[in-house]
C-alpha cells in the first residue's frame, strides 16, 4: 500500500498543476476569445466579419501595400541574423544597399551559388522566396 502512496500523491499534484496552467492560458488584461460564442460571436462577427471576411480584406489589403511595406513583413525572418534594421549581426549588414543588389544576392542564394563564406546558411532561406518575395525584400532593404 506505501508503495502506490507516492506515486498516487505524484498523480494528484501534477493535475492540479496542470489545471492552473491550463486556466491561466489566456493573456492577462485581454479579454477572453475562448468563451466567446453565442451573442458575444455574432457580435464579433458583426464588428470584424467571419475568417472568410477577414482574409479576404487581409488579401486586399495585401494588393494595395507597395513592395516595400510587404517586404518589411517578409524581412522579419531575417531581421534574427542581419538586424532588425539591416545593420547586421550574424549576417552582413544590409543597410545601404540597393534593391538591385539585393535581387542579385538573394537569386544567387537562390541557385545555390557561393557568394561568401556563409552562403550555405542563406540557400534554404531563399530557396523558399518567390521572384516577387525577392522583389518586396529589396524594395524593403533600399529604404533601411
Amino acid at each position: 500500500m506505501k508503495n502506490l502512496l507516492i506515486p498516487g500523491f505524484a498523480v494528484v499534484f501534477t493535475a492540479v498543476i496542470v489545471s492552473i496552467a491550463m486556466a491561466n492560458l489566456d493573456t492577462p488584461n485581454q479579454e477572453s476569445i475562448n468563451s466567446c460564442y453565442g451573442e458575444c460571436y455574432n457580435q464579433y462577427v458583426a464588428e470584424n466579419g467571419n475568417i472568410l471576411d477577414q482574409q479576404r480584406a487581409a488579401a486586399e489589403a495585401a494588393k494595395s501595400a507597395s513592395p516595400a511595406e510587404l517586404g518589411r513583413a517578409a524581412f522579419a525572418g531575417c531581421a534574427a541574423c542581419h538586424g532588425a534594421n539591416g545593420q547586421g549581426g550574424m549576417g552582413p549588414q544590409l543597410a545601404g544597399h540597393d534593391a538591385s543588389f539585393i535581387i542579385e544576392a538573394l537569386t544567387a542564394y537562390k541557385n545555390r551559388e557561393t557568394r561568401g563564406a556563409q552562403s550555405a546558411v542563406m540557400f534554404p532561406t531563399a530557396s523558399a522566396l518567390s521572384a516577387q518575395d525577392i522583389e518586396n525584400l529589396a524594395a524593403f532593404v533600399e529604404t533601411l
